[in-house]
């Protein structure tokens, strides 16, 4: 389902529609269903004079329950970007843009379809911890030129999705803490993504990395929530 779900390359507006439209009927007593959103700082680990970019993302998840308090999370975010920004522009063989550009900002920035594949513990129904892989795939990629000039900032964007690999690897970890000390309940958490893989095409190594803050919420529960799966 989850690999169907990236295939389509879907919006991420219809995403969230269809989360809301069929929350309900995803929820059962051994899965959770909801959306989860924040935002991320995410950096490019091989590049040492980047600095972190910020992003937002969006998505919904799973939380299938395996025995008592361990769970396989996983899910998709539909809205999701890393690279890093602060690092030197480079020319691009138009002598009128490069004299322009010379002294501006480049940032990278690339979009993914994420996928987590976590093992995730609760305790007391409260914290949790969680920790696994996390699968992407490109959708686009631009390198941005930025400079003050004149009073003004001009921004120079070109597409760049050529130069990156498909596919994105890595490790993944996290704590969290539920609102309420149910079996499903809104929750808030921290998560770091270590890329494995150099997913640049040109001689520059782009191994992502990128520090979460998200929320997530049920989607249609309905009625009282069980306090436990024992």
């Amino acid at each position: 389902m989850i690999a169907s779900l990236l295939l389509t390359g879907t919006t991420a507006k219809s995403q969230v529609l269809i989360s809301l439209l069929f929350g309900k009927a995803l929820n059962t007593p051994k899965i959770e269903f909801g959306l989860i959103g924040g935002v991320n700082q995410s950096y490019v680990l091989d590049i040492d004079d980047s600095k972190g970019l910020n992003n937002w993302n969006l998505g919904f998840y799973f939380h299938i329950n395996l025995k008592k308090n361990s769970f396989l999370s996983t899910g998709v975010l539909v809205k999701s970007s890393v690279g890093a920004t602060g690092m030197p522009t480079y020319q691009l063989g138009d002598a009128a843009f490069d004299s322009l550009y010379a002294d501006g900002t480049l940032t990278k920035k690339i979009n993914y379809f994420y996928v987590p594949i976590l093992y995730h513990h609760r305790f007391n129904n409260r914290w949790y911890l969680e920790g696994g892989f996390q699968l992407g795939l490109r959708s686009k990629a631009y390198d941005i030129f930025d400079i003050s000039e004149l009073d003004g900032d001009l921004t120079y964007q070109t597409d760049v999705r050529d130069q990156y690999a498909r596919l994105d690897v890595g490790l993944m970890g996290g704590v969290g803490f539920k609102f309420k000390p149910v079996l499903k309940s809104t929750a808030i958490g921290v998560s770091y993504y270590y890329g494995l893989v150099d997913v640049s095409k040109t001689d520059l190594v782009v191994k992502n990395s990128s520090v979460y803050l998200y929320i997530k919420v049920p989607i249609g529960l309905g009625g009282k929530e069980p306090k436990s799966m024992e």
